[in-house]
């Protein structure tokens, strides 16, 4: 499953493309942010994705996870949202 790493800093709209086609292509996208400014980011992309997806007859859910990611050496919990059709 590819993996989207989202930052505060991410834009939604391109993030939310990101996810939309990578759910054309593969099915299903595994977003990781770490933090609070990212994990914002990562659901409002979602959301966005559903509005482009949903023309198709696509309909995402997410399912919410931790999941622990090293930076700089040092481990850190990410949340990671799996996004797939329903």
């Amino acid at each position: 499953m590819e993996i989207l790493k989202v930052s505060a800093k991410s834009v939604p709209n391109a993030v939310a493309g990101a996810i939309a086609g990578v759910i054309r292509e593969s099915g299903a996208v595994e977003v990781q942010a770490v933090g609070a400014g990212a994990s914002n980011q990562a659901v409002k992309a979602v959301a966005i994705a559903r509005g482009y997806l949903a023309p198709s007859g696509i309909d995402l859910v997410c399912i919410p996870a931790f999941a622990n990611v090293v930076i700089d050496d040092e481990e850190r919990t990410a949340i990671k949202l799996i996004v797939e059709p329903r």
